[in-house]
């Protein structure tokens, strides 16, 4: 919090509160508090933010300034790269991210900083809204909404956040149970191997001394012949140990169950997708949130004149490098013809580096510009004219 503090500029609190505090945290006590503990959980949210970090923000009509920072640096301490994938990892945990856009003097932007708040209220002032956001360390600080990128999943139950992922606790917790049982059941099968019984009663200090002295001559690698010489006064039962046996099935269940709730499947965990799985990924996860953000960074950072001038910002992602060759390779084959791609778009398809004179598009004779179709059909028509009355 000691970055952000040397930016907040505290505002004065508004006067009229219009909601109350509304906690970010799960709440789920049974289960330390954060699906994020849940290692199938975790595994899941990190490959969809580590995706969604490769979509590359753009500004149209182009600004520079914008494009370097969205792209490359949002602030001097991270990447965009990180950027994109802290929000996204807050955006499937808490169903809720946030990230302040901090202006200059002049309004123009000058940093995009995450913010990873205990809790926020929303205040009324007028007709400006403004968060007041508690962070973990007891700093509060109230910022105009119109400066917080605000990025919602499972919108449906509170006017201004995303609901939380209660409906999922019942798989954590029970997937935290298993493993925690587990565990329980490998200690155990380890650390009991036998049963000491003594006839006479015996001081607590007598018999731990005994049972040690037993331990250290015969159950000790030294013990080679493997045999247990007992009077009358002791007997030892041995404790066969069995083998913890895992239901795979039942661990399969849960971990499909926590998968369909993030809209992924373990191939794409793994990294074993092919085109087609990847195709369904993208459509179903990276691009709605891709989406949510182009319409969220459009109209928080650009003005509303800026706006009705048709500026946007797009993310964008490069689908096709995961594409194999021979698909990139047909692809060119299609559209090249038709003029539609340059020869460095054609070069990032084939991820080869851009030519200085690579903005031009190639396009083949044989297609011609349908609105000039009749002039071409006109001008073919004389020449052949010509070509009869020669002969």
């Amino acid at each position: 919090m000691s970055i952000l503090s040397r930016l907040f500029k505290q505002k004065i609190a508004p006067t009229n509160t219009a909601a109350g505090m509304v906690e970010l945290r799960s709440g789920f006590s049974p289960f330390s508090g954060a699906a994020y503990e849940n290692a199938i959980f975790r595994g899941a949210v990190d490959t969809i933010a580590k995706h969604t970090a490769k979509l590359k923000p753009r500004t149209t009509p182009t600004v520079q300034r914008l494009d370097k920072l969205l792209q490359i640096e949002p602030n001097p301490y991270i990447t965009a790269y990180d950027l994109l994938y802290k929000a996204a990892t807050a955006y499937f945990c808490d169903n809720n991210a946030f990230i302040l856009i901090h202006r200059d003097d002049s309004e123009n932007v000058t940093a995009l900083y995450n913010l990873t708040p205990a809790s926020v209220e929303f205040l009324q002032s007028g007709d400006k809204m403004y968060c007041k956001f508690l962070f973990r360390d007891g700093e509060n600080v109230i910022i105009p909404y119109s400066d917080i990128i605000h990025l919602r999943r499972h919108f449906a139950k509170n006017e201004l956040l995303g609901t939380d992922n209660a409906a999922l606790f019942p798989a954590l917790e029970t997937a935290h149970a298993q493993t925690e049982g587990i565990q329980a059941a490998i200690k155990n099968g380890v650390t009991i191997r036998g049963v000491m019984r003594f006839t006479g009663v015996l001081h607590d200090d007598k018999l731990k001394a005994l049972k040690e002295r037993f331990v250290n001559e015969y159950l000790k690698m030294s013990n080679s012949g493997g045999v247990i010489a007992l009077d009358d006064k002791m007997e030892y039962t041995p404790i066969t140990s069995s083998a913890v046996i895992v239901d795979t099935a039942q661990l399969s269940a849960i971990q499909n169950q926590i998968y369909a709730y993030l809209n992924i499947s373990d191939r794409i965990v793994t990294g074993q997708y092919n085109e087609d799985e990847f195709a369904a990924f993208y459509e179903s996860v990276i691009e709605p949130l891709a989406l949510q953000m182009s319409l969220e960074f459009t109209r928080k950072i650009f003005t509303p004149r800026e706006r009705a001038f048709g500026r946007e910002i797009i993310f964008g992602g490069e689908r096709l490098e995961f594409s194999s060759a021979k698909t990139r390779i047909e692809l060119l084959r299609q559209l090249l013809p038709y003029g539609l791609l340059t020869i460095n778009e054609s070069r990032r398809i084939l991820s080869l580096p851009e030519v200085p004179d690579g903005d031009k598009r190639l396009q083949s004779l044989n297609y011609v510009n349908a609105a000039k179709i009749e002039e071409y059909q006109e001008i073919e028509g004389d020449e052949n004219d010509n070509a009869n009355t020669n002969m």
